[in-house]
C-alpha cells in the first residue's frame, strides 16, 4: 500500500515534468544523467488485453571501454507492475561500474517476468523477446535530469507461441 501511495504521485509529477521536445540517443552522452525506461506489459487471450499487475521487465545496454572493446553488459529490472500493467525502469551512472570509462552503445528492454502462471509466455509483439531498441527520449526536467524512454507495450500469452519474425527462435 506504501509504494502505491508512493507510485501514483511520483507518476504524475512525473509526466507533468516531461519535456514537449523528443531527442535521439547521442553515442557517450546516453548516462550523462538518469534514463528511465517506461511501458505497459498486458495479457492477450485471443483478442482481450488484460494488464498484469506484477510482471517485470528488463532493460540490457551494451558497453564499450574506453579503447572501443566490447565490455559487460549493464542490466537492470523494473519495478513490478501496477494494476495497470505499467513498469518503470531506471538506470543511473552510479550503477554502472567504471562508468566514466564505459560507452554505453545500444540499450534494448524485454520481457522478463509473469506473475500470472495462465498467462507466462512472452511474445514478440513490440519486441518483447529480441529487445525493443531504445531510441527516442522525453527529457524530464527535474533535479535528475532523466531521459524517459518508452517502449511497448509489452504481451505475454498463455500459451507459447511459434513467431516466425524471431530468426533461430531469438
Amino acid at each position: 500500500m506504501a509504494l502505491k501511495c508512493f507510485f501514483v504521485p511520483y507518476m504524475l509529477l512525473l509526466s507533468c515534468l516531461v519535456a514537449a521536445g523528443v531527442a535521439t540517443i547521442i553515442d557517450g552522452e546516453l548516462l550523462s544523467s538518469m534514463i528511465g525506461v517506461q511501458g505497459r506489459i498486458y495479457c492477450k487471450e485471443g483478442s482481450k488485453l488484460t494488464p498484469i499487475q506484477g510482471a517485470v521487465a528488463r532493460v540490457t545496454c551494451e558497453t564499450a571501454d574506453e579503447y572501443g572493446y566490447e565490455g559487460e553488459d549493464v542490466t537492470v529490472l523494473s519495478q513490478a507492475t501496477d494494476a495497470k500493467g505499467y513498469f518503470l525502469a531506471t538506470l543511473s551512472s552510479s550503477e554502472v561500474k567504471n562508468y566514466k570509462k564505459v560507452n554505453i552503445k545500444e540499450c534494448r528492454a524485454f520481457l522478463e517476468l509473469s506473475p500470472a502462471e495462465t498467462c507466462s509466455f512472452p511474445t514478440e509483439i513490440n519486441r518483447g523477446i529480441s529487445g525493443a531498441i531504445l531510441q527516442t527520449y522525453r527529457l524530464v526536467e527535474n533535479k535528475l535530469k532523466m531521459k524517459l524512454f518508452t517502449v511497448g507495450p509489452f504481451v505475454f500469452s498463455p500459451e507459447e507461441t511459434q513467431d516466425k519474425s524471431i530468426p533461430n527462435g531469438y
